[in-house]
C-alpha cells in the first residue's frame, strides 16, 4: 500500500473549510493586531487621543490606566516607587492576562508577531535550513538578566532595546535607527534560527509566559481520536513542542495543552481538516478517547476452525 501523498500545510483544511476557514484565527489575530497598534496611532498620526502611550504604558479615554506589568516589574526593582495609576494599570493588565493567557498577548497583540511570522513564511518558502537553536530556558535567563540590569542601572532596561517600543518609534517617526532593531529581529528567525526570537529569547513572552501558567483559556484536542497524522498542527505551532501531550496522550491523558509556552494563536484549530482541536478552559472535562491506530495490514491473521 503506497503512503499517502503529503499536501502542502492546511491544503485539506482549505478543501474542507474553505480558505477563510482555514486562516480564521490567523486573520483574527492580524486584525486584532492592527487595532491595538491602531489606537495608540490614532493620536499621533491623527490628533485623536482615545488612547495615549504605547503598549508599555497607557491612559484610554483618560480614565484607564493600563500598564505593562513588565515594566512595572523592571520600575520596582529599579528603585521607583511606581504611581497609583501605574500600579492599578498593571493590576488590571496582569490580571487580564492571567486570566485569558499570558502568552496570548505574544500571539493577538504583540506588533513584532507579525514580523517573526513573516520571517518564518520566508524560512519554509524557500527551504532553509534549521539554523541554530537556543534553548528553550534561554529566555528566562535573559529575563532574569533584564532585572538585574535594571535593578543594576535604575533603568526600566528592557524598553532601551524592546523591538515592540521600536515599532511604535519607528511608526510615529518615520524611518530611523528605531527599525534597526526590528528588521535584526527579522533577520534572526529568517537566517539564523527558525522562529527563535518569540520561542526562545525574548523575555517579554517568557514573562507572560510565567504570567499566565493557570490562565483558564486553553486550546483541546478533545477530537484527537479523529486525528490523520497529517502532521499539519505541528507544522504551523510556533511551539510545536506543547502539542504532542494533548495530542498523543491516552483516554487517561487531558486533552487540554497546559504549557504555559502555548500562546493560543488557533493555527492548529485552523490547519486541521478533521477539526481535532477548539479553544474551550482547563477545567474541561469531556470524555477524550486516544487515538486508535489502524493494524497492519502485514499482521498474520488467525486461521479460523474448519
Amino acid at each position: 500500500m503506497s503512503a499517502k501523498t503529503k499536501l502542502p500545510v492546511g491544503s485539506e483544511a482549505i478543501a474542507e473549510k474553505g480558505w477563510v476557514g482555514a486562516h480564521k484565527y490567523l486573520l483574527l489575530r492580524r486584525l486584532s493586531q492592527v487595532f491595538f497598534l491602531s489606537l495608540f496611532l490614532l493620536g499621533p498620526w491623527l490628533g485623536i487621543w482615545w488612547v495615549k502611550g504605547n503598549l508599555a504604558g497607557s491612559m484610554t479615554l483618560d480614565f484607564l490606566p493600563l500598564t505593562d506589568p513588565f515594566v512595572l516589574l523592571q520600575s520596582a526593582v529599579s528603585g521607583h516607587i511606581p504611581e497609583l495609576t501605574a500600579l492599578i494599570g498593571a493590576i488590571i493588565v496582569g490580571a487580564a492576562y492571567a486570566l485569558i493567557g499570558g502568552r496570548v498577548y505574544c500571539s493577538w497583540v504583540c506588533p513584532v508577531n507579525p514580523v517573526t511570522d513573516a520571517a518564518h513564511w520566508l524560512h519554509q518558502k524557500f527551504d532553509l535550513p534549521k539554523g541554530w537553536q537556543p534553548k528553550r530556558q534561554t529566555r528566562y535567563f535573559l529575563l532574569a538578566m533584564v532585572l538585574v540590569v535594571s535593578a543594576l542601572t535604575g533603568t526600566i532596561a528592557w524598553e532601551l532595546v524592546n523591538p515592540v517600543s521600536m515599532v511604535h518609534r519607528g511608526l510615529i517617526f518615520g524611518v530611523g535607527f528605531a527599525w534597526a532593531f526590528v528588521i535584526g529581529v527579522f533577520l534572526f528567525d529568517l537566517i539564523i534560527a527558525r522562529r527563535g526570537w518569540c520561542g526562545h529569547l525574548c523575555p517579554v513572552g517568557a514573562f507572560y509566559g510565567l504570567l499566565g501558567n493557570r490562565s483558564v483559556l486553553r486550546v483541546t484536542a478533545t477530537m484527537r481520536a479523529a486525528c490523520d497524522d497529517c502532521m499539519d498542527c505541528f507544522a504551523v505551532c510556533p511551539e510545536m513542542h506543547v502539542i504532542t501531550p494533548a495530542l498523543r496522550g491516552q483516554e487517561a491523558d487531558t486533552p487540554i495543552i497546559l504549557s504555559p509556552d502555548c500562546t493560543n494563536c488557533g493555527r492548529c484549530i485552523d490547519v486541521c481538516s478533521v477539526d481535532v482541536f477548539e479553544f474551550t478552559h482547563r477545567f474541561d472535562t469531556r470524555p477524550s478517547p486516544g487515538r486508535v491506530r489502524e493494524k497492519s495490514s502485514l499482521a498474520p491473521k488467525a486461521n479460523k476452525a474448519a
